[in-house]
């Protein structure tokens, strides 16, 4: 509601005079609600989350592990909101949600006896001072690519965005600050430049010898060999983010390797279907960089790939290069309708398409015909593969109209269809 109303007088007043006043309206509201549920989060150990990609996968990771050493958890992240064992899907098309349910989230861990809260924090969030008045006693840092460039203005102001969370740490009440950044990212030395009680960095040379197929991932911990599930080296680096947490956290390595090689799917990340001849793939990517990374798990197999371009009225600079990415591995491109709020979805897909110039591609607007279509197309041995989406609960549309949507469920309800015919 809050939010809704910053829109209002945002439309009314002029830009100037909004761009100056609304830091200070967004940190009053973060006090605000930080006074309002008594600063939870000096009262329960709190791990953030931050980075371009990775940010919910090492979270649910870390939130495994830590079950398994008998530790009560709650989190935050896009996929979903916890208590303990209670879940409920993240509805909000926020990953960082808004300062009062996030602060009335932490006191609800709290007053359930939580010991530790995980919450995934944005670039985006951090612009409007969500991370404000939560004491932080841990940061992981996962990596970071351009995105969301037309909201910051520049890869820069993106950047900084994300390394405010690190620096606004720093000022927590908590006795021992760690930042646990991953040092094969470019940009890790600003984060351990900050200053925190400690800092501990993390590479793939931690894990070697590794091997990656579409099998899962092999790699070695204290000594012992581990299998986990999770496809693609962008999941190795999740998984060692959460493990270096979790030793942060004296959780033994016994604890640690059996969470890991029992934890086998995340929702909307590399989420596999099996249909009859061939596999479904719903994955969130929506980005250049993770876009490429789960088109090279399955290089090896014919990619039917069903995409879109990002949300209207953003980052427009990356649809011909997701269009790029597609034509590279895909056998079939269908490319269809993802979140066009107030832009064109036709203008937004052909933005895409001009990237494309090796394979004609299907334009079908409707995102469950399009994946009709792909799971129709798809003939033994396929990989059909849907991205942008992941876990988000609605399409949305103009002026902010919602329509309640899932990917996989989308999927298995075609899958039927097709059964029965």
């Amino acid at each position: 509601m809050l939010d809704k109303t910053l829109y209002t007088i945002r439309r009314f007043v002029p830009k100037s005079i909004f761009n100056f006043f609304s830091p200070t309206y967004h940190w009053t509201l973060s006090l605000i609600s930080a006074i309002v549920y008594h600063f939870p989060s000096r009262q329960i150990k709190v791990i953030a989350v931050t980075g371009t990609k990775g940010k919910s996968s090492t979270v649910e990771i870390l939130n495994a592990i830590l079950e398994k050493a008998g530790h009560k958890t709650a989190l935050s992240n896009t996929i979903r909101y916890k208590i303990d064992k209670t879940s409920h899907r993240n509805l909000s098309k926020m990953s960082t949600p808004g300062r009062f349910f996030l602060q009335r989230l932490i006191r609800q861990a709290v007053d359930q006896g939580c010991e530790y809260m995980l919450v995934e924090m944005t670039s985006q969030g951090a612009l409007l001072y969500r991370h404000r008045f939560i004491d932080l006693d841990t940061l992981i840092f996962t990596n970071l690519t351009p995105e969301h460039i037309e909201a910051h203005g520049s890869y820069e102001n993106y950047r900084d965005s994300k390394l405010s969370i690190a620096k606004n740490m720093i000022r927590s009440r908590k006795t021992l600050k760690t930042i646990i950044a991953n040092t094969d990212d470019k940009e890790s030395q600003l984060f351990i430049a900050c200053k925190a009680d400690q800092t501990i960095g993390f590479n793939l040379n931690n894990v070697e010898p590794y091997a990656i197929d579409q099998s899962g991932i092999d790699f070695t911990f204290a000594g012992t060999k581990v299998h986990s599930n999770l496809q693609g080296q962008f999941n190795l680096y999740n998984i060692l983010g959460a493990i270096i947490c979790a030793k942060n956290e004296n959780v033994s390595n016994s604890d640690i390797i059996t969470a890991v090689q029992n934890f086998s799917e995340i929702p909307g990340r590399l989420e596999k279907i099996q249909a009859v001849g061939f596999i479904v793939i719903v994955d969130y990517a929506h980005t250049i960089d993770s876009l490429t990374k789960v088109y090279e798990i399955f290089k090896d197999s014919p990619i039917i790939g069903v995409l879109g371009g990002t949300g209207g009225g953003r980052d427009n600079w990356k649809r011909a290069e997701m269009g790029k990415v597609a034509d590279k591995y895909c056998r079939e491109i269908i490319l269809t309708n993802e979140d066009p709020y107030d832009e064109s979805s036709i203008k937004i897909i052909s933005d895409v398409a001009k990237g494309i110039t090796n394979h004609k591609a299907q334009i079908i607007i409707d995102r469950r015909l399009a994946i009709r279509k792909a799971l129709e197309l798809a003939v033994q041995d396929d990989v059909v593969i849907i991205t942008g989406k992941g876990t988000d609960p609605y399409i949305m549309g103009p002026n902010n109209t919602r329509q309640p949507w899932s990917d996989s469920e989308v999927v298995k309800e075609e899958l039927e269809k097709i059964s029965v015919r």
